[in-house]
């Protein structure tokens, strides 16, 4: 794996800043490789032995999925969304898994770590890089009760809402004595009075762009 300061700065520049929870991200997620015995998960090989849970949508959650190579996309990084600076780390080929947590302990500590620095955030970014793992984080060993159809890999379902008709997916149906149905459906969703729409342009597709567009692309000649 890359030195911690190397992938501080890389994780910084795709984030689009550095800051006190990439400090953290990027320490939370070294050390959570290491805990299940992976040295380079970003390789393609190691990258499929590993699932990340975040439990924040913070500027950490960036740093560990950077660091890692986890994916949505992927399906190796999944969110829990409990408002906690923490992740869980499972190595697939061995179960084993360990919670990383972000200690409050260590914010009242920052004065201590890093002296003499009076902004907050730049006291932090300095403390985080100096504090032993120890203060950090807090260590939990976990066990996942991972469902097939939460594995990497192709879709393994795909059931239509007996509602609305969208495809559901990898088995996230919710069923109902009516049937399958989606989970805005079935459980409500966080958009509310959906209508279709029509749009300027709608039938544009990348194969028809006019010679005209493509050429406003162009670099202009030397």
């Amino acid at each position: 794996m890359q030195p911690f300061h190397v992938l501080l700065a890389e994780s910084a520049a795709a984030h689009g800043h550095l800051c006190p929870g990439q400090v953290v991200g990027v320490r939370m997620a070294l050390l959570g490789c290491r805990l299940i015995g992976l040295d380079d998960p970003r390789r393609p090989e190691q990258v499929k032995k590993l699932i990340v849970y975040v439990e924040m949508d913070r500027c950490t959650a960036d740093a560990v999925a950077h660091v890692t190579g986890v994916r949505l996309g992927r399906r190796s990084l999944k969110f829990a969304d409990y408002g906690i600076m923490a992740a869980t780390f499972l190595r697939l080929d061995t179960g084993a898994a360990f919670r990383v947590i972000s200690t409050e302990a260590a914010r009242d500590l920052c004065q201590l770590y890093a002296p003499g620095l009076t902004e907050k955030a730049e006291r932090q970014i300095a403390a985080y890089k100096r504090m032993p793992d120890s203060v950090l984080f807090q260590v939990q060993q976990v066990r996942i009760l991972l469902d097939a159809l939460d594995l990497p890999g192709p879709t393994r379902s795909k059931v239509a809402c007996v509602r609305c008709g969208q495809m559901v997916r990898d088995g996230k149906q919710i069923r109902s004595p009516e049937g399958p149905l989606c989970k805005p459906c079935g459980q409500g969703a966080y958009f509310h009075d959906p209508r279709p729409v029509a749009w300027e342009n709608m039938n544009w597709r990348p194969e028809e762009e006019s010679e005209e567009e493509r050429s406003k692309r162009k670099p202009p000649p030397c």
